[in-house]
């Protein structure tokens, strides 16, 4: 009897960490990405595209995708890349 107390505890506790982290927080992540968007604008200037740049660092992919959800949610400070 303890022992399933103590797994439906911890199935419980997982959920709700699950849960916690689907949570985006957009306004940051927006800031996060204009700051990383100024960092690769040498690169892009240079005659980069933004998908050669993407393809080669997770981080610009994920910005990308953000600034995409963010534009379909209409979030405020969402810009395309």
């Amino acid at each position: 009897m303890t022992r399933t107390i103590c797994l439906a505890a911890a199935a419980l506790a997982l959920m709700a960490s699950s849960a916690d982290a689907a949570m985006i927080d957009w306004q940051a992540e927006l800031q996060r990405c204009r700051a990383l968007r100024e960092s690769v604008a040498p690169l892009l200037q240079a005659g980069e595209g933004i998908s050669a740049v993407g393809r080669s660092n997770r981080s610009v992919r994920r910005c990308i995708w953000i600034q995409r959800m963010a534009a379909r949610k209409k979030i405020p400070g969402a810009e395309t890349w």
